[in-house]
């Protein structure tokens, strides 16, 4: 190594793909040092999937895997062709840490808590002998023919190479300032605006507040301007205090803010997407017969949750003091119709502080996914984040960060 030089590679980041950049390469025998900002590894991805970390989807199939990226996805063929789900899953499975498949083909830990996710990755590079700074942001970088250095508030590094590892903009709080586009743009790499990608959305009606923490499992979502149907899609929705979320209404985002954009837009929920709106009469009418001297209110709740049933009596306009034996059969139907399209005005998108995934970040284009080198600085690595791909909820945007971090550790010169 020569005299301009401390390490093989500094990695800025110490989420996902940056500590399994740094694990990679010092376990290749290299010289590393992992910049943090933070006080610890790991901040957002400890947030990841409701604290349970998504790790990957369990997709097998390269190309299916690629379709979920949208078009830009078939960048990321090579990448995922060398270390795709299997291997990820297999790299954490070999480390102690067992996983199970859910719904959607959703990798979690058995554990249910990504602190031994992160637990694993430090182990990882720890074994490997990376050198670890925390607290440490970065404030400013220099990349030269052959060697970079890094100035932070823990002074200057030297380095043959440097992986910027650093995310997006979501969870702005865990860190994720958007410094490593700003760094980027400046090395002359093309670097779109980061926007909210996996976002909840607010609606307009006040009630919903009410229905906070109220999750289902598998309804129908369908998007409307216009009097048209825009998307239908089928999944798991939760319900907050401001509006709509859950894996459903973040992979709808996108489409929800660019509908948003042209006019008044309505996300309608159907809670029952197996059965038709006769076959849901039906079933309510067998409900109203064998309860028929009971008020309606303690009958609706036999097949919406109560929170839902008391809304829905109100938004039809239905005494819920009312019996059922004199409920008439425009009441009824209606009541079956709200199931099925119970609707909500969209009044917004959340911004960046409340997106799960940010958009943005490098052209693939410039980005070499065989080893993930900078077509422009040949020792500068592109990970994670810091790409710009379309990343649908499910574990996607980790398997980027696995595959991103996994070949640049693995690509990286090493000084023998």
């Amino acid at each position: 190594m020569d005299n301009k030089t401390q390490f093989d590679l500094i990695v800025i980041g110490g989420g996902p793909a940056g500590m399994m950049c740094a694990g990679r390469a010092a376990e290749r025998g290299g010289r590393v040092i992992l910049l943090e900002k933070n006080s610890s590894l790991g901040v957002k991805l400890a947030l990841t999937g409701g604290g349970r970390c998504n790790l990957t989807n369990a997709i097998e199939d390269v190309r299916e895997l690629v379709s979920r990226y949208g078009k830009g996805g078939k960048a990321l063929f090579p990448a995922f062709s060398r270390f795709g789900p299997g291997e990820a899953v297999n790299f954490f499975n070999e480390r102690a840490l067992e996983t199970k498949v859910e719904a959607e083909g959703r990798v979690f830990p058995v554990s249910d808590n990504a602190s031994d996710v992160i637990r694993t990755l430090a182990e990882y590079m720890r074994q490997g002998g990376v050198r670890v700074v925390l607290n440490a942001p970065v404030e400013k970088i220099a990349v030269y023919d052959d060697y970079v250095r890094v100035f932070t508030t823990a002074g200057e590094f030297r380095a043959g190479a440097l992986a910027i590892a650093t995310g997006g903009l979501a969870y702005p709080e865990t860190g994720s300032t958007g410094d490593g586009f700003a760094w980027l743009a400046k090395l002359g790499h093309a670097v779109a605006a980061p926007d909210a990608s996996l976002v909840p959305v607010r609606v307009k009606e006040p009630w919903v507040a009410s229905l906070a923490g109220l999750s289902f499992p598998n309804i129908r979502a369908s998007i409307y301007a216009k009097g048209k149907k825009i998307a239908s899609k089928t999944g798991k929705v939760l319900f907050t205090h401001f509006g709509l979320s859950g894996p459903l209404i973040l992979n709808m985002s996108r489409t929800i803010g660019e509908t948003l954009e042209k006019g008044e837009t309505f996300v309608s929920l159907d809670l029952f997407p197996k059965k038709n709106s006769i076959e849901l009469n039906v079933e309510v009418l067998k409900i109203f017969g064998a309860n028929q001297n009971k008020k309606i209110k303690n009958v609706v709740g036999l097949f919406l949750p109560p929170k839902i049933a008391d809304i829905a009596l109100a938004t039809i306009g239905v005494d819920p003091e009312k019996f059922v034996n004199i409920v008439n059969r425009d009441e009824r139907l209606r009541l079956t119709e709200f199931a099925k399209d119970m609707r909500f005005s969209v009044s917004a998108l959340m911004g960046l502080d409340k997106a799960v995934v940010s958009s943005g970040g490098v052209d693939p284009a410039e980005v070499d996914f065989r080893t993930m080198r900078s077509k422009l600085h040949p020792n500068l690595y592109i990970l994670g984040d810091a790409l710009n791909f379309n990343r649908p909820s499910g574990g996607f945007s980790l398997q980027i960060c696995w595959t991103t971090g996994y070949l640049a550790g693995d690509s990286v010169s090493i000084e023998k």
